[in-house]
C-alpha cells in the first residue's frame, strides 16, 4: 500500500451533532466531513523534522448549520499556539501585496477611512494596517500576539502613529477614539464566534458611525470545488457570504456592503452597528439553500478530487518526474495531511525566507527557497493556490526551470 492511498477522510451522512451552533445556537448541526490525525497548526516554524513529524495531532470533524449556513470544526481544540513562531504573513508576494494596496485604497476610498483611529483584530505582522494607515494618513493600533516588532521598520511605528499590542484581542483594545475596526482572517480562528461578534457590538455601543470591515475565506467555493486543502485543524469556523452576513445581522449590525474578492477565495463584508433589527438585502446573503446543496454534494465532489490528485502524483512520481509543493502555508499543510503525507515528496517551496529552512508540520518535508529546485530540477510543481500562477511561472522561468506546473 502506497503512502497516498493511507489517507482516509470520511464523509458521514450528514449525522446530528450535539453540539449547538456557535453562531446561532440553533442544535441541528449536521456532521458531513471528518479526517483523524492533521496538525493541530499549520503556521508554526517547525525547526526540525523530528519536531515536524512529532508534532501534536487533532481531528477535523466539519459540521453544517441548516437554519444560518455556519460549517464548525467541532473538534477543535482552543489551546492552540498563536506566537512569534506563527508564520502566516503572504506579504513576500507581489500578487499579494498588489492585492492589499488595491484594497485600502479602495477602503479609503469608498467608505472615507482617511484620518481615522483603526483598530485591526488579528492583524499579524502588522503588514496591511500599515498600508491602510499610509493611503489614508490614519493612525492605527494591530493587536495579535503573533506581531514581531523587529520585522517592522516603517517610519510610522517610530512616530506613534501606529502601535501594535503583542496579545490576543479584548474589549480594552477597543479604545474611545477607534472608529474603524478592522478583521483580516481572524474569525475563522476563533471558536465562540458570536460571543466575539456580539461582545464587539456590546463594546461599540450607541457609536453607530464606527465602520467595520471583515475577510474571512469563502466555504461555499471550498465546497462546490471539493478543495480538501481549505479544510485544517485551526479553521474552526466557516463562512459563506450570506452565514457571515447573518452573523453580523443577529449580532446586532446592519451590514452596507458584502462581496467576493481575490478570485472570490475570499468573502468581505462591510457593516456598522445598527440601532435595532435589520433585514438581509444584499444579493449574496441568500445562500442557505446553495449551502445545504453544497454539503450534501460534498463527499462526492472531494471524493472524485481525491482521487485525481492521488492518481496525478502517483503517475508523476512513478515516471521519475520528482513532484514538488509550491506553498508551504495552510493548504499545503493540509494537501499533504489528506493524501497520508507524501513521504516520498522531498521539498515543499516557499519564498517566504522566514520559511525557508523550516519543515512542514506533520509531514517533515523541508522547506526550500526557489532557487533550490535547480539541484534537483522537478518535471511537475504542483501549486497550491491558482491565484499565485504567473507569479510562480516567472519565478520558474528566472531558474531556467521548465517542469509542468499544475494548481490545485
Amino acid at each position: 500500500m502506497t503512502a497516498l492511498a493511507k489517507a482516509a477522510p470520511a464523509f458521514p451522512a450528514l449525522e446530528l451533532e450535539t453540539a449547538p451552533c456557535p453562531a446561532c445556537a440553533d442544535g441541528g448541526l449536521q456532521a458531513f466531513y471528518a479526517l483523524r490525525g492533521v496538525p493541530i497548526n499549520s503556521c508554526i516554524l517547525m525547526h526540525s523534522r523530528e519536531e515536524a513529524l512529532s508534532w501534536p495531532r487533532g481531528d477535523l470533524r466539519l459540521c453544517h448549520c441548516p437554519a444560518c449556513g455556519f460549517v464548525t470544526n467541532t473538534r477543535f481544540d482552543r489551546g492552540l499556539e498563536y506566537s512569534g513562531r506563527y508564520e502566516e504573513t503572504q506579504a513576500f508576494s507581489g500578487t499579494f501585496n498588489a492585492f492589499a494596496r488595491d484594497l485600502a485604497r479602495r477602503l479609503v476610498d469608498r467608505w472615507e477611512v482617511r484620518d481615522r483611529t483603526v483598530l485591526e483584530i488579528g492583524c499579524g505582522k502588522g503588514e496591511f494596517l500599515l498600508e491602510l494607515c499610509q493611503e489614508g494618513a490614519n493612525r492605527g493600533i494591530g493587536v495579535d500576539p503573533g506581531y514581531r516588532p523587529e520585522r517592522t521598520t516603517s517610519p510610522l511605528v517610530s512616530s506613534g502613529q501606529v502601535r501594535f499590542c503583542r496579545d490576543f484581542y479584548a474589549s480594552r483594545h477597543l479604545e474611545p477614539e477607534v472608529d474603524v475596526v478592522v478583521c483580516r482572517h481572524t474569525l475563522e480562528h476563533i471558536a465562540p464566534v458570536r460571543e466575539l461578534v456580539e461582545g464587539l457590538r456590546r463594546d461599540l455601543g450607541g457609536r453607530e458611525d464606527v465602520l467595520v470591515f471583515f475577510e474571512v475565506p469563502d466555504i461555499l467555493r471550498v465546497l462546490r470545488e471539493g478543495a480538501f486543502w481549505d479544510l485544517y485543524h485551526e479553521h474552526c469556523s466557516y463562512f459563506s457570504p450570506g452565514s457571515l452576513a447573518r452573523l453580523f445581522r443577529g449580532a446586532g449590525f446592519e451590514v452596507l456592503d458584502l462581496w467576493l474578492d481575490y478570485d472570490e477565495q475570499y468573502v468581505m463584508l462591510v457593516a456598522r452597528p445598527a440601532p435595532g433589527p435589520t433585514t438581509a438585502r444584499l444579493p449574496l446573503e441568500d445562500d442557505r439553500d446553495e449551502l445545504a446543496l453544497a454539503v450534501q454534494d460534498f463527499a462526492g465532489v472531494t471524493g472524485e478530487v481525491l482521487a485525481r490528485w492521488r492518481g496525478e502524483l502517483e503517475e508523476a512520481q512513478a515516471g521519475g518526474e520528482r513532484p514538488v509543493l509550491w506553498g508551504s502555508g495552510s493548504k499545503g499543510v493540509a494537501f499533504l495531511s489528506t493524501l497520508g503525507g507524501l513521504p516520498w515528496l522531498p521539498w515543499v517551496v516557499d519564498i517566504n525566507p522566514h520559511k525557508q529552512g523550516k519543515f512542514m508540520p506533520g509531514s517533515g518535508q523541508e522547506i526550500v527557497a526557489p532557487a533550490r529546485l535547480r539541484e534537483r530540477p522537478p518535471g511537475l510543481v504542483v501549486l497550491m493556490n491558482p491565484i499565485y500562477r504567473e507569479e510562480v511561472q516567472r519565478d520558474l522561468d528566472r531558474l531556467g526551470l521548465a517542469p509542468r506546473l499544475v494548481a490545485v
